[in-house]
């Protein structure tokens, strides 16, 4: 039987690039190095054994651009052949609504999911992928459910990534549905808001 893990024959050096930027060293290295224990990547950190421009770094220290990483020879999970990529249908590229050196904002179809998951194997995120292959950083700023069509917004930098989020959890950015409806309203410009009920868990009532 072979081995299913491969030493790396020599130290490794990296440049890091935009879609690098802002991840703490440890989360970068746990997704770099598939298949080597949290534990030994921390005592590499904590012997010296992975450098950044040639100094120590802490495990919590946010990578830059064009940092210079050295990783020293390690064992990592053989890597798998990467399936086949899944056919695409209608190009996504002519849906894009708006796009910035940071961001990317898209006219989401109704009936595609955002990502793949169970039975999906090819979302929104998925297809952007395969037709923006020289975007070396795409990521969900946010979801819309499969039947919702909408505005989606897509982070082409990680540091977009992470502000939008901060944006959105201090309330600085909001989110809109429309629904049609088949029946007039009381009159027009009526709005009707409707909050959202918590269904009980097991038969226990829910607060409130």
């Amino acid at each position: 039987m072979a081995d299913p893990e491969t030493p790396a024959a020599k130290v490794e050096w990296l440049t890091l690039g935009p879609e690098s930027e802002g991840q703490r060293l440890d989360n970068f290295l746990f997704k770099h190095l598939k298949g080597v224990p949290k534990s030994r990547v921390y005592r590499m950190l904590r012997e010296g054994e992975v450098r950044v421009n040639r100094k120590r770094a802490q495990p919590d220290y946010h990578v830059q651009i064009d940092d210079m990483l050295r990783i020293p020879p390690v064992r990592t999970a053989q890597k798998a052949d990467p399936p086949a990529p899944a056919k695409i249908g209608k190009s996504l590229l002519p849906r894009i609504i708006y796009r910035d050196e940071a961001l990317l904002v898209l006219d989401k179809p109704a009936g595609q999911a955002v990502h793949g998951g169970s039975g999906i194997s090819l979302g929104i995120i998925e297809q952007l992928r395969q037709e923006m292959p020289e975007q070396r950083f795409l990521e969900l700023v946010h979801r819309l459910d499969r039947e919702t069509s909408g505005v989606l917004v897509v982070a082409l930098k990680r540091q977009a990534l992470v502000g939008m989020h901060d944006k959105m959890r201090h309330g600085e950015v909001s989110k809109s549905y429309f629904a049609p409806s088949h029946r007039p309203v009381a009159r027009p410009g009526t709005q009707r808001q409707a909050g959202l009920a918590q269904v009980p868990d097991r038969g226990r009532r829910a607060p409130g």
